[in-house]
């Protein structure tokens, strides 16, 4: 994804590339195959003949639909916008201003290189679906394409070409091999695709097939031990070996994920946007403006600071998830998947005011704000007592040792967690066990909030939840919690006359 096109024509209609009515019937057909392999494969052999025709029918129907679906799509390029036509019998027009695109995506998988085409997904701030899904044009159009919304225009690219700098590209984060490896080794991405797979297979296949499954397994494993002679060490420690052997297999396998969707991972700055290139089978190509850059998150789990490694990730005004909950409308590129501590500042001084990043002071919490911390752990040290003493008897009284743990984790966290207001950053940090970082410039804030609970007045106490475009339920929210209810107020205060006095950026 290195060539340099010509700009599309301006006013002329073009056609998606002629195989895309091929990737079109791929893609639909892509959530039918499991259904469709499962009704072949363990079905009675009365029905085979008749699911085989369902199944050709279907795939008839999906081709002559992928075919139409080409015949009668157009795309062109008019002034700042791209206009787009689709339909035979019921027809559309629709118009994409660049400036509202928040996110171009070049996707280009294993056929698609066969092919020398790519899939191009025009995403903005509102709706579930990207604005525009161009599956597929020719490499050279779709890097064209991507160019033209980089640059917003034609007037743009005109004047960026004019004065030598086109597509000049500032590389601000490369990741080598050996970092996506440490990659794979703190993500539990592994661990997430087996369990996914595990519950799809449990729904997908017969009922009692599991249950038969594990019920074997339990009574070879009891088998074995009953002839085992060397008492309970032998037993311990083969199942230690097989727990310790499963979670190096599941490690494993996320090293393997990470290779696939980081290989070649590259951060570039052109100009007002900032691209991702990524992966090894199915190469992506992720840009977004510097300015559609809601809020900051850095990330630092426990295996995280084993390998002296930090990620940085951004909200977007793309990101959101929908109210309906419906899901994430796009995932905004990942800055930094894993990186030093001092990359993670250096990247951010570059993309921030250098002044703005790492905060010369923290303000702590409330001198009890472990205490208010330690009393969310009482309902579930309940909890686990009553479902223990339902089991055990007497012996469930044993589940007060999580009260403990939580009384070191309530003291830990109220120990390192912090807020600072400077001149244009609002920044929390949380966390002990797994810390983040939360910021954002205060001119992309939208709204406050000061809140209490009975807990907080009992303790002098309050909170500041602050609202960004974009966040979404997979990132922690914007908050100052559990500071002094007059620091809270007096925050609240100067933030408000900031929040009315600036104007909003997104």
């Amino acid at each position: 994804m290195t060539t340099t096109p010509e700009p599309p024509a301006a006013g002329v209609e073009r056609r998606l590339h002629p195989w895309s009515w091929l990737f079109v019937l791929l893609g639909s057909m892509r959530q039918f195959l499991v259904p469709l392999a499962v009704l072949v494969v363990l079905g009675g052999r009365r029905e085979e003949g008749l699911q085989l025709a369902a199944a050709g029918i279907a795939v008839a129907v999906l081709a002559v639909a992928s075919v139409w679906r080409y015949f009668t799509y157009r795309y062109r390029v008019d002034g700042d916008s791209l206009f787009i036509r689709s339909g035979l019998f019921e027809r559309s027009l629709r118009q994409v201003p660049f400036s509202r695109i928040h996110n171009v995506e070049v996707i280009q998988g294993v056929m698609h290189r066969v092919f020398g085409v790519a899939e191009v997904k025009l995403e903005s701030a509102g709706g579930t679906r990207p604005e525009a899904q161009m599956r597929v044009l020719r490499l050279e159009d779709a890097l064209a394409l991507e160019r033209l919304i980089r640059h917003r225009g034609r007037a743009d690219a005109a004047r960026v070409a004019a004065d030598g700098g086109e597509d000049a590209a500032q590389t601000l984060l490369a990741l080598p091999t050996s970092e996506i490896v440490r990659l794979g080794l703190v993500s539990n991405r592994g661990m997430v695709v087996v369990g996914a797979a595990m519950a799809l297979a449990s729904q997908v296949l017969p009922e009692n097939m599991f249950r038969h499954v594990f019920e074997r397994m339990w009574q070879q494993g009891s088998g074995y031990v009953s002839t085992w002679q060397g008492g309970i060490a032998g037993p311990v420690l083969a199942a230690t070996s097989l727990v310790l052997l499963a979670l190096a297999l599941l490690r494993l396998f996320s090293v393997a994920l990470a290779l696939a969707r980081y290989h070649g991972f590259r951060l570039q700055a052109h100009g007002r946007r900032l691209t991702v290139e990524r992966g090894l089978f199915q190469r992506v190509r992720s840009s977004v403006p510097r300015r559609r850059i809601q809020a900051w998150t850095l990330r630092e789990g426990v295996l995280h600071r084993l390998f002296s490694r930090r990620s940085l990730a951004i909200d977007t005004a793309g990101s959101q998830v929908t109210g309906d909950g419906r899901g994430r409308q796009h995932e905004p590129p990942e800055l930094a998947p894993i990186a030093s501590p001092q990359a993670c500042d250096a990247l951010l001084q570059e993309l921030l005011d250098a002044r703005c990043w790492p905060p010369s002071h923290w303000h702590p919490l409330h001198r009890r704000a472990w205490l208010r911390l330690w009393l969310g752990h009482l309902p579930w040290a309940i909890a686990l007592v009553a479902a223990l003493a339902w089991n055990v008897g007497p012996w469930g009284a044993a589940g007060l040792l999580w009260l403990a743990w939580g009384g070191v984790l309530a003291r830990r966290h109220a120990r390192f967690a912090g807020w600072h207001l400077g001149e244009r950053l609002v920044a929390v940090r949380e966390g002990w066990w797994s810390r983040h970082w939360r910021f954002a410039e205060i001119d992309k804030l939208q709204a406050l909030q000061l809140r209490q609970s009975w807990l907080d007045r009992r303790f002098g106490m309050a909170s500041l939840w602050l609202d960004t475009a974009g966040a979404g339920a997979a990132t922690p929210p914007l908050r100052i919690r559990h500071i002094a209810e007059t620091d809270a107020r007096a925050l609240y205060d100067r933030l408000r006359g900031e929040v009315a006095r600036r104007p909003l950026r997104w």
